[in-house]
């Protein structure tokens, strides 16, 4: 559902290589020319690191001293040179570790949501969810402002509007209550006039 960014800070020239062959890669790539920039984004929120990957060219760069930044996040690209084939195997690996870590547990307000068991808990009770269900949360949680249920129709079920909209106020109101009546929440998910939010 949501696709991995490899963010490359102060080294143009990779870059350079990889954006020719954009194309062909299944993640974003993203260039920055130094780390103040870098760590302006992820301050702005406009950058979202737990899925990611960012590249630099220095085992003792300034973004592994940086609390903002997990440092399983960086890879470290120094002994040069090395073939393209490489390069991508390495960005690879990184980013399946970075896949099944962001896909292994994930804190929201008071829950922690586990997407191996399809489970959301909290310290005392837990829930078992449909993968429906863990998308609406996913997408939900994203999200800064309220979402209509024509935008929840297109981003998390895929349809135009040919999809009735009680197919996705009935899923809302299912969460809802699972959630209202395992954990007592009744603010997990709220309706607001524009639509849904977490």
């Amino acid at each position: 559902m949501f696709k991995q960014s490899v963010s490359l800070v102060e080294f143009p020239k990779l870059y350079n290589i990889l954006n020719e062959m954009n194309d062909l890669f299944s993640f974003n790539i993203l260039n920055y020319q130094t780390s103040k920039e870098f760590l302006k984004e992820i301050e702005l929120n406009n950058l979202e690191c737990l899925n990611s990957t960012i590249i630099v060219d220095k085992k003792q760069h300034i973004l592994r001293s940086s609390s903002q930044i997990n440092i399983n996040t960086i890879l470290v690209m120094d002994i040069w040179p090395l073939k393209i084939e490489k390069i991508l195997d390495e960005i690879n690996i990184q980013l399946i570790k970075q896949k099944y870590n962001f896909h292994s547990k994930l804190n929201i307000k008071n829950y922690t949501l586990n997407f191996n068991s399809r489970i959301i808990y909290n310290k005392t009770k837990e829930l078992k969810l449909t993968e429906k269900e863990i998308d609406i949360i996913l997408f939900l949680k994203n999200q800064s402002i309220p979402q209509s249920v024509n935008i929840m129709q297109n981003k998390v079920w895929g349809y135009s509007s040919d999809l009735e909209t009680h197919t996705v106020e009935t899923h809302i109101y299912r969460l809802r209550k699972k959630i209202k009546d395992k954990f007592n929440d009744e603010n997990f998910i709220t309706s607001e006039e524009k639509g849904y939010k977490i």
